[in-house]
Parts: structure tokens; C-alpha cells; sequence
């Protein structure tokens, strides 16, 4: 078990109850360990939600913090996994000013090179859409931060294993 810092993926499967989350979020802040990404969606099982935490810890933690958060009454069952094991990704919303779409062609070419996508225009600003590793929304932002971003907002990060978790079963029986 290793005692070197890393970002682990957390992923919570639980009922969807008002308060858990504060709760869970709580867990961390007693030990002083920033969440740095926090994502909460329904799971593929009806009724059931699953968080999504990235945390920059140890795996000898890791697993005491899964014990506590497991302890929740709402909470059916918790994991956790490096950024090896899960295929993830990140999403950013660009607001820009419409008049650099068409009066700055390198923004066009930035557009193209990095697979972003154009959400919306209007004769005020356009929306940029870029879904991708952490590295590529960084690297979209500063490229475009020199032409003046009027907005931006970064999701985050949502995730699935690469191996099968057969989670489905587990919840399955959890409803019956």
C-alpha cells in the first residue's frame, strides 16, 4: 500500500437524500484534504446517485476515508481508483466576444486544432465547448485567455472504470 500522495477518484453510489453531501464533504475537511474536483449525477441504477471526488492523498488514507464515508447510512457502497484505472473526462465553457471569431483568424485555428466545439453565437460573444483530459482545457484556456475569455467555468470530473465493477448487480439487489 503505498504512503506516496496521489490523485485517487473517489466514487460514492448512494440514495439521493438531502444533507449527504455536506456530510461527506465533511469527512474530508476534518483531515485538512481539499477536494479538487467534485461531480454528483444519477448511476446507471434508478434512484441511486453516485459522487465523484478527486482527492490528492495516500492510499493508507484513502482507505480510512472510504471506511468513514461508507459508515453513512444513505451511502450503499464507496471506491476508489488512480487516474490509471478509470477513463475520465473534464469539460470547460468558453464566453468570448463574437467580433474575435471573425476579425482574428489564429481563434479560428485554435478552435480546429483543439476539437472544440462552438455551442452558441450571437453578435455579442460565442460559447466554446472542450471536453478532455484536465491538460487540454488548461492548455484551450491559456491560448485563449490572450485574445480576453469573458467567461469560463470548468466542470468536474465525471468517470468510469476500465475494469468491469459490476456495481449494476450490486445495486440491482440493493433495490429489490
Amino acid at each position: 500500500m503505498s504512503t506516496e500522495k496521489q490523485l485517487y477518484t473517489v466514487s460514492i453510489y448512494t440514495e439521493n437524500n438531502i444533507g449527504l453531501l455536506n456530510r461527506v464533504s465533511a469527512i474530508f475537511q476534518r483531515r485538512h484534504i481539499n477536494i479538487e474536483s467534485l461531480n454528483t449525477s444519477p448511476s446507471e441504477i434508478e434512484g441511486v446517485s453516485k459522487f465523484t471526488i478527486v482527492v490528492n492523498m495516500d492510499e493508507i488514507n484513502i482507505k480510512k476515508i472510504l471506511g468513514q464515508i461508507e459508515k453513512q447510512v444513505e451511502v450503499i457502497k464507496a471506491y476508489y481508483h488512480s487516474l490509471d484505472d478509470i477513463i475520465y473526462q473534464i469539460s470547460g465553457l468558453f464566453k468570448i466576444k463574437s467580433v474575435l471569431l471573425f476579425e482574428e483568424r489564429q481563434i479560428q485555428n485554435i478552435i480546429k486544432e483543439s476539437n472544440a466545439r462552438i455551442v452558441t453565437v450571437n453578435k455579442d460573444f460565442f460559447i466554446l465547448e472542450k471536453s478532455g483530459k484536465k491538460e487540454e482545457i488548461v492548455a484551450l484556456y491559456n491560448q485563449l485567455s490572450e485574445f480576453g475569455i469573458m467567461q469560463y467555468t470548468r466542470s468536474g470530473l465525471i468517470a468510469v472504470t476500465k475494469e468491469e465493477m459490476k456495481i449494476s448487480e450490486l445495486l440491482e439487489t440493493y433495490n429489490n
